[in-house]
């Protein structure tokens, strides 16, 4: 079973190559798509997480096909930074494991500083990126109760360009405009690209306008001088307003 892999649809818009590192995450984000893809209950999911059978010995193997290629991102389907990122250190063997086939990695974690004990490990060819959801403590206590809490979210995004390494955001899901719109603003000064998309796979979606939405954040971001993509998701919304 290989572990990197080449992901399909909307992954596919982050990354040409992946790996996912654990099976389940604690995180237990309300909006989580994890669970239906996997076939498991919301509870199933976020209540047991573990490291993937044989983890690093099928990644050594997968090495041999893709060296020299990359980036691959760090993960889709969990994070790489959960807690029990302290307890077996996957994601830190797996960084080495993959460098030492001359393959770069993009973090995406909600983690927050847990990330920030492997910012030695990596150089000008990798990335460290966060999701952004709200800037309020308390709606992300509510929709992420496990996960990294804003504030330490966007300090660890902001110690990694200290340290002079790439960072990103990823603006998704979004569930407040307008808290996502602030995220922007409040951290375009150290983060080198924002990737945004939409809410999918739950009921708010259809609440919330997105065209607006869409055309407000590709003004700011262009208004602030950041590179950015806009998820097709989104994009369907902003005919003849993205290139």
């Amino acid at each position: 079973m290989s572990i990197i892999y080449e992901p399909k649809g909307r992954a596919r818009e982050y990354s040409a190559l992946a790996a996912n590192l654990y099976r389940g995450c604690s995180h237990g984000c309300r909006y989580c798509y994890v669970p239906t893809i996997t076939y498991q209950t919301p509870e199933e999911f976020h209540s047991n997480p573990t490291p993937r059978t044989n983890i690093l010995e099928q990644l050594k193997k997968d090495t041999t096909k893709f060296t020299g290629r990359g980036p691959v991102l760090l993960c889709f389907t969990c994070d790489p930074y959960q807690p029990i990122e302290e307890r077996y250190g996957i994601t830190r063997a797996a960084i080495q494991i993959l460098h030492s086939a001359d393959i770069p990695v993009t973090i995406l974690t909600k983690g927050g500083r847990r990330a920030e004990r492997d910012f030695s490990l990596l150089g000008p060819r990798d990335s460290v990126g966060a999701s952004l959801t709200f800037i309020n403590k308390h709606d992300s206590l509510e929709w992420e109760p496990y996960a990294a809490l804003p504030q330490e979210r966007i300090d660890m995004l902001k110690h990694a360009k200290e340290q002079g390494l790439r960072t990103w955001a990823s603006i998704e899901p979004v569930i407040d405009p307008e808290q996502s719109l602030a995220l922007i603003r409040e951290t375009a000064q150290f983060v080198d690209i924002f990737k945004v998309g939409k809410l999918n796979h739950h009921p708010l979606a259809e609440k919330i306008d997105w065209r607006d939405f869409g055309l407000k954040a590709v003004k700011l971001l262009r208004e602030l001088n950041k590179p950015f993509y806009i998820k097709r998701d989104l994009r369907a919304y902003l005919t003849n307003q993205v290139p």
